[in-house]
């Protein structure tokens, strides 16, 4: 393996600088060798922030060298690696995913699909600088993944499983003035559907929340449910699938509110803006046990959010 060298000298004064640049060293999992010299494995998508580190400091009036140096000897490669160890923050990760653990049962839903995204993210903080994983990481993944189906049999038993295959393209001459279908007590997914549905799809759609999906009416157009005819399919959420159904998916601002509700029903790839989303949701629901007047009321969060998106922001 290759490697980078660091070399680093800061102005006397720059207590702003110090701080930034130890952080962001710290960020990209740099080894201090000693004094001002850092170590990092050649890796590509580290250059950058080191060039740009580099930069600032000699604008700032300090020096700094990037060096690539090659390949050592088998012995000094071996001890190299082993300054990269992360068993100590896996361990802490650990600790942590262990109290959560203890406490999900009791947990309000909100603040245990946030608690799991903080520990999703601490983890993947982790994967992000250990450049020599062993089985630690797949273990924790695992883990993890276990405390996430937890949680949805928990707050969301009903969650439908994704299907396999392709999602076809649809006509939305097809889909007008219908009887649309899904779960009642509307959570994230549900209701950002519901919302695209009669604002994109079927203006004059009429729902039914149904308690008991086996109680779905007929002439019903499921969604978000096991069997219903727009559900997880793959990696897409019920709200993905319906874009892609519906030659909807090269808007850009519902592109981007997609990626939000993505992030929110399965925890993948959180946005910024979702954590917002959410506690608006969760308010209204605490506000009103009736679906319709939830759905009336988050209507205008979602026309503000997508126009938002569609800005290119």
């Amino acid at each position: 393996m290759d490697w980078l060298l660091f070399i680093a000298t800061l102005p006397g004064q720059a207590g702003s600088l110090r701080l930034r640049f130890w952080r962001q060293l710290k960020g990209i999992g740099a080894v201090n060798l000693r004094d001002g010299v850092y170590l990092l494995p050649a890796q590509e998508s580290l250059r950058p922030v080191l060039a740009s580190l580099r930069d600032e400091l000699i604008a700032a009036e300090g020096s700094a060298w990037l060096v690539d140096l090659p390949s050592q000897s088998p012995e000094m490669e071996l001890a190299w690696r082993a300054l990269f160890d992360r068993s100590e923050a896996y361990r802490e990760w650990r600790t942590a995913f262990g109290a959560f653990s203890d406490r999900l049962a009791e947990a309000p839903e909100t603040e245990a699909r946030r608690q799991v995204r903080q520990i999703r993210k601490d983890l993947e903080a982790i994967a992000t600088i250990d450049f020599f994983p062993d089985d630690q990481l797949d273990i924790a993944r695992r883990a993890l993944a276990d405390a996430e189906r937890r949680l949805t049999r928990q707050f969301a038993p009903d969650e439908p499983e994704a299907a396999e295959g392709l999602v076809p393209r649809l006509s939305l001459s097809n889909y007008q003035g219908r009887l649309w279908a899904t779960r009642s007590r509307l959570w994230v997914d549900r209701i950002a559907s519901a919302w695209l549905i009669r604002r994109f799809i079927d203006r004059d759609a009429r729902f039914v929340w149904l308690k008991d999906t086996k109680d779905c009416p007929p002439d019903a157009l499921g969604f978000d449910f096991d069997g219903a005819a727009f559900t997880h399919v793959g990696n897409l959420v019920s709200f993905e699938t319906l874009l892609v159904s519906f030659g909807l998916d090269t808007d850009r601002g519902l592109l981007r509110l997609g990626a939000l509700v993505h992030g929110l029903d399965v925890g993948d790839g959180m946005t910024p803006e979702g954590q917002g989303f959410e506690a608006i949701l969760e308010g209204a629901r605490q506000r009103h046990t009736d679906d319709d007047r939830l759905l009336e009321e988050i209507s205008p969060v979602l026309d503000s959010l997508h126009a938002y998106f569609s800005l290119g922001k």
